[in-house]
């Protein structure tokens, strides 16, 4: 009976294409808003993920805490230092490795060839705790940041822009007024949200201080990394006991410094994507339901075109059930035919939104987004199915075959 059905409901949609097309519109416009939004969002989400799990679950972030809107921040000079990171590593039992980073736009130069691009100076550590390794050459040691040598380390990126030989290794090249030699090239990262991670230069922490100054220096990020995951909440507690010591912060304060572990970015960042699906749903449920009440009116149109043969198959002895469930699934078959449309426009979308972006990640369409989009476009065909369905079942048989 149920395929009979069916094979019924699509001789009716195939026989009004264009009434058809256009009652599901509104189902395929809210399927599609869904489906494009829930992809873009998933793409970026699993961007995020995978490039916090590549530092691992041991990578702890301590930066400077500067809230203006909190009366306690208010006239404090806030400060995070390479001698603040320093007596956390002799202090703290549950960390391995520590690596201060400084970061600035300045402008390189070689021969004539000029061009502005991120400096980052960093310690002897910063392969292991960011995850980030050299491709060609090597990175600087910790004899390199004792004797502050002026020696740096570049992307792919800046090969290009300045020029360089295709072995750049022992060239000299001008950072700000300073002369360093590259010592390596660091692997490729390619772009994220526009920036092109290979256009970057790294130079020791102890080499950017003599060059930029102290001043400059007293607001860094420290980057840490725990010794194995299951000590990570001790280390925080560490570093956050030696920081408030060390900072002079009163019992009962809110420290100048935030400690972030790499679950909790992970949730923060799930929950800002979160928030943004859930608002474009609650945008899309208007469509929904648009494209429902064109669905109920359709179907209303339907049953007042076929009354006739209503009565006919109630006269050869179907039930009232058996008319409910025919007009219950052509309604249902509309939704899920939008539902499918809209989910191949979403997907299509998706996909051409985020290449439109550069250095986005590629849309990432999961299956229970295929399965939330033929959910909603069912629901919606059963929600604003039945009252039509119903007004067929409950037609006399009689006055239905007298019906003109």
């Amino acid at each position: 009976m149920i395929w009979e059905n069916l094979r019924i409901a699509l001789k009716a949609i195939r026989s009004n294409k264009m009434r058809s097309a256009l009652t599901t519109l509104g189902i395929i416009i809210g399927v599609a808003a869904v489906i494009a939004v829930v992809s873009i969002v998933q793409g970026l989400n699993y961007m995020i993920a995978s490039e916090l799990e590549g530092v691992g679950a041991t990578y702890i972030r301590v930066a400077p805490r500067d809230d203006r809107n909190d009366p306690e921040m208010i006239g404090r000079e806030v400060t995070l230092t390479y001698e603040d990171g320093q007596a956390v590593m002799a202090g703290a039992t549950a960390l391995a490795h520590f690596n201060p980073v400084f970061f600035r736009t300045d402008r390189l130069r070689y021969r004539d060839e000029k061009h502005s691009c991120i400096l980052l100076a960093v310690g002897a550590h910063y392969q292991e705790v960011d995850n980030h390794w050299v491709d060609e050459g090597r990175f600087f040691s910790q004899l390199d940041l004792d004797r502050r040598a002026h020696v740096c380390l570049v992307g792919r990126k800046i090969i290009d822009e300045l020029e360089l030989p295709a072995d750049p290794i022992g060239t000299e090249i001008i950072i700000g007024t300073a002369s360093f030699t590259v010592v390596g090239i660091m692997e490729k990262k390619g772009e994220m949200f526009g920036q092109d991670r290979d256009d970057l230069v790294i130079i020791p922490i102890t080499t950017a201080r003599n060059v930029y100054g102290n001043d400059a220096m007293k607001r860094l990020i420290l980057d840490f990394q725990a010794r194995s995951p299951e000590v990570v909440d001790l280390a925080k507690d560490q570093i956050t006991s030696i920081l408030t010591k060390r900072h002079h912060i009163p019992r009962g304060s809110e420290p100048d410094f935030r400690v972030v572990l790499q679950e909790e970015i992970l949730k923060t960042t799930g929950s800002i994507l979160g928030g943004v699906t859930r608002v474009v749903g609650a945008v899309v449920g208007i469509a929904l339901l648009v494209g429902g009440i064109g669905i109920m009116n359709i179907m209303l149109v339907s049953v007042t075109e076929r009354t006739r043969e209503i009565g006919i198959r109630k006269a050869v002895g179907a039930r009232r059930s058996d008319i409910l469930v025919q007009f219950l699934i052509e309604a249902v078959t509309l939704s899920l035919f939008g539902g499918l449309v809209g989910i191949l426009a979403g997907w299509g979308f998706g996909v051409l939104g985020a290449r439109a972006i550069p250095g986005f990640p590629a849309a990432h369409v999961p299956l229970w987004a295929v399965l939330l989009g033929f959910g909603f476009a069912a629901l919606t065909g059963i929600l604003f199915g039945t009252y039509p369905a119903a007004k067929a079942s409950s037609l006399d048989p009689i006055e239905a075959l007298r019906y003109e």
